[in-house]
């Protein structure tokens, strides 16, 4: 299913709202990043129709629905939240497959094989399972990407720690240059 265009802009919304400024709609998340449904509704101007089209609609399952024992339905975005937030998704750490992904801008690779990839202002680096969702996330950013390998399973032997979202995105704090390399198919 695709989002309508305004759909779209209610979901870049609810990403800045959820993993960013929460503040910004005069929201307070929860220790582990969740917030009421009623709440965000409210603070979006939104039915829950539209929430749910988005919600279902997401192509990357950016948010989570969820009721809690008190019996009140509650959402947060399942990763990316910026370093100023802070939250605590509750992942367990993972072994992770053999090779991640990780599609970037071609003007990046210079760096990144110098440095590795950082979080930036997040709290994770996120690879992808699959070449197709690296790419696909890459060309968000820019048409000419290139898609890394991440060698995850020696990073993991070596003691770091991977955990994996509730929509499949693979965590890590960092990857060392020496576990990368462009993927070729």
């Amino acid at each position: 299913m695709s989002l309508t265009k305004e759909e779209v802009r209610i979901s870049r919304r609810m990403s800045m709202v959820l993993r960013h400024r929460p503040e910004a709609a005069g929201l307070t998340l929860d220790a582990n990043g969740w917030v009421p449904v009623a709440d965000l509704l409210a603070a979006l101007g939104i039915g829950r129709d539209i929430l749910d089209a988005v919600v279902s609609g997401n192509d990357k399952s950016r948010f989570a629905v969820a009721t809690g024992a008190d019996g009140v339905e509650r959402i947060r975005a399942s990763q990316g939240h910026s370093r100023r937030v802070a939250v605590d998704l509750g992942l367990t750490p993972a072994q992770p497959p053999a090779v991640l992904f990780h599609g970037t801008p071609r003007q990046n690779v210079p760096s990144i094989m110098r440095d590795g990839l950082r979080p930036g202002s997040r709290h994770h680096v996120h690879l992808s399972p699959d070449v197709a969702t690296a790419t696909r996330v890459g060309r968000r950013r820019s048409g000419d990407i290139v898609v890394l390998a991440v060698q995850a399973a020696a990073m993991a032997a070596a003691g770091h720690v991977f955990h994996r979202s509730d929509n499949g995105v693979w965590l890590t704090e960092a990857v060392p240059p020496h576990h990368l390399g462009e993927h070729s198919e």
